[in-house]
């Protein structure tokens, strides 16, 4: 379907292009720009509160400064649409998070207007500081780096331990407060209590308007008009806050907060920033899906990426199906924590901002003094668990695979270093999608299995997480125990079933078989399950086996499959690379058997976004993948 821009987006290339705009023109290149990504992620699919929210922010930043010889630098990147559509990529973006099109990311490789990749939140201050420190270094001073950071991401850590450099910096850094009251679900913490203090004091509102209107005369008289208008500022804030800004005690130059959605102040105030040497921040106020009603009016977080959607009604097009759909893991998740601390008091819940994605807020909703959403900030989320742990309560530290990576020293010195039973439940474990290589859950197998002090395990369907959960809330040995499981829909539409414990360590025979053995690890299994039954049409007697857990990794039932199978096939939805396959090899060599094995899973190498399904085969461990591999082992077998 060929969606057409409007007249003056449809000229617009580069930056250069939008420069040759009257800035009369720029509130009709601002609609024709919302409508444009209206238009797209209606049919598409895609992100799309947090776009429309930077419509103006994002024209205004191109027109004034000079991109991408000045550095923009975007944080969590999916407020980047319009970004990409003025600078080149208007007509392939219809192909965002699709498989083999533009990543729904800012990407270096994608375009030279994208400075720095992003996916994961609150990399943007210390990227654009690295980038302004190493400007001065190389006498570069004319050159301007601005970071773009909002949707939550001034919740994380890494914000701050940037703004605390960047304040002794002495460089040429603009950091935009992107002020929309959320991440993906609404902001959490008293950041966002403070700035929303700030935000609405009509009091600060009002001055603020005259005092900028008053240093922009003061600063006409004579060559110590700067230091005047910087004194009669700081007093005015000092005034008006009723206490040090925040900022400003970081050494930041505060200016705001400014409507973010008036294209022609910000082009005014960007304008004499660009001017204004030293590290300093702007402060916007922007609505998530200013533009389009049912998600500037409507519930934000279900717009944050609704699929696709009539632009006309509002109503999101969800897929019918024929017959009962298993449910999602993260639901199972959900009600099972409910389930679990209704008969279990000392039992809580954490989330670092995903409790909408994670369905942690189910919990939250029932119990909400015993589930904490403690915003986008990982290494808090563990290391506040292992806290609790050591009270005797039993958390459950619910976190996307992707961003566990950013809190590994956390479970390596806070948790398994001090041996607590913290529960940790990894979602979106293996591929994420269309979001890609950011958000792949790709590693966690191998950096949780190669700690001391913990369980990993991975469920192969709903009632395997049902069960594994329960067992983790048992009384045990002070050991970490890590559960991960994958994005989206699983195989048991009747999952409410009585849980049970699970003997920790121990896998499971699925299916007899004589000529190879197929090892799976987690919901990858059903693949298997699949493949072993169209093998069976073929005439070839495969095993399977689901080994439940890699650490501790059933050992009793390794030595029985080495003893009867001389080939076999490991699979995994995690890295080749010290993985499940890898645990294998290793308790080969250690107890040495001769074995021909042939791993399956996802390869050294970065795999870029699309479907689950398109990369898991692309990689070769969906069920064909695995047919296929049995069937050349079958005829090496046969040839030799």
């Amino acid at each position: 379907m060929l969606i057409k821009p409007g007249p003056l987006l449809g000229k617009i290339d580069s930056s250069e292009d939008l420069k040759q705009l009257n800035q009369s023109q720029l509130i009709a290149m601002c609609d024709e720009l919302r409508q444009y990504i209206i238009d797209v992620v209606s049919v598409y699919g895609g992100h799309f509160g947090a776009s429309l929210g930077v419509v103006e922010l994002t024209v205004a930043l191109h027109y004034v400064f000079d991109t991408p010889k000045d550095q923009l630098v975007w944080d969590v990147g999916h407020q980047a649409y319009g970004h990409k559509i003025l600078t080149g990529r208007r007509d392939v973006f219809h192909t965002n998070r699709v498989y083999n099109g533009i990543s729904g990311f800012p990407k270096r490789k994608e375009s030279q207007y994208d400075t720095f990749g992003v996916g994961h939140s609150s990399t943007s201050i210390s990227a654009a500081l690295g980038m302004a420190v190493a400007s001065k270094y190389k006498n570069d001073e004319d050159k301007q780096h601005i970071a773009v950071i909002g949707d939550g991401a001034m919740t994380g850590g890494q914000a701050f331990e940037a703004m605390n450099h960047a304040g002794v910096s002495d460089t040429n850094l603009l950091i935009v407060l992107n002020d929309n009251c959320m991440s993906i679900d609404p902001n959490v913490g008293a950041l966002k209590d403070y700035l929303t203090d700030i935000t609405t004091s009509q009091t600060y509102n009002k001055v603020k308007d005259d005092i900028w209107k008053i240093l922009g005369k003061i600063s006409k008289f004579g060559p110590n008009a700067q230091d005047i208008a910087s004194k009669v500022e700081n007093s005015i804030k000092s005034f008006l806050l009723g206490q040090s800004n925040m900022f400003e005690s970081l050494n930041l130059r505060y200016f705001g907060p400014v409507d973010g959605h008036d294209i022609n102040h910000l082009v005014s105030v960007m304008e004499d920033l660009k001017k204004i040497k030293g590290p300093k921040i702007l402060h916007c106020v922007t609505v998530k899906g200013k533009g389009f009603a049912p998600a500037e009016n409507g519930n934000k977080t279900t717009w944050h990426a609704p699929g696709k959607f009539d632009k006309l009604t509002g109503e999101i097009r969800k897929k019918t199906f024929d017959v009962p759909q298993a449910p999602k893991y993260q639901e199972v998740f959900g009600h099972t924590m409910v389930e679990l601390a209704e008969a279990n008091d000392k039992i809580v819940g954490v989330t670092p901002a995903m409790p909408s994605g994670s369905s942690m807020n189910i919990m939250m909703k029932a119990m909400p003094d015993r589930a904490f959403d403690v915003g986008i900030a990982e290494q808090h989320a563990v290391t506040f668990s292992a806290g609790m742990a050591t009270q005797g309560l039993i958390p459950f530290c619910n976190i996307y695979s992707t961003f566990m990576q950013r809190a590994y020293d956390q479970v390596a010195h806070d948790v398994c270093i001090q041996n607590l039973p913290v529960n940790f439940c990894l979602d979106r474990a293996g591929f994420a999608g269309a979001d890609g290589p950011t958000h792949h859950g790709a590693y966690d197998l191998a950096y949780m299995r190669c700690l001391p002090n913990i369980i990993v395990a991975a469920p192969m369907d709903e009632l395997e997480l049902r069960n594994m959960m329960y067992t983790a809330q048992l009384p045990r040995e002070d050991t970490a125990f890590c559960i991960r499981y994958p994005r989206g829909q699983g195989v048991t539409p009747n999952w409410r079933k009585t849980m049970k414990a699970i003997t920790i360590g121990k896998g499971r025979m699925i299916k007899e078989g004589e000529e190879v053995a197929i090892l799976t690890i987690g919901h990858i299994g059903n693949y298997a399950v699949d493949a072993c039954r169209r093998l069976e049409e073929q005439g070839v007697d495969a095993a399977h086996y689901d080994m439940r857990f890699v650490k501790p990794i059933d050992e009793d039932l390794l030595h029985e499959v080495f003893k009867k199978h001389d080939r076999m096939i490991t699979v995994e939805d995690g890295c080749l690379m010290g993985g499940f396959g890898s645990a294998v090899l290793e308790f080969m060599a250690e107890h040495g058997y001769m074995a021909k094995v042939k791993r399956l899973g996802i390869p050294d190498r970065i795999v870029e976004h699309g479907e689950q399904s398109q990369l898991q085969k692309e990689c070769g461990f969906d069920t064909q993948g695995i047919l296929d591999t049995v069937l050349q082992m079958i005829v090496e077998l046969e040839k030799n």
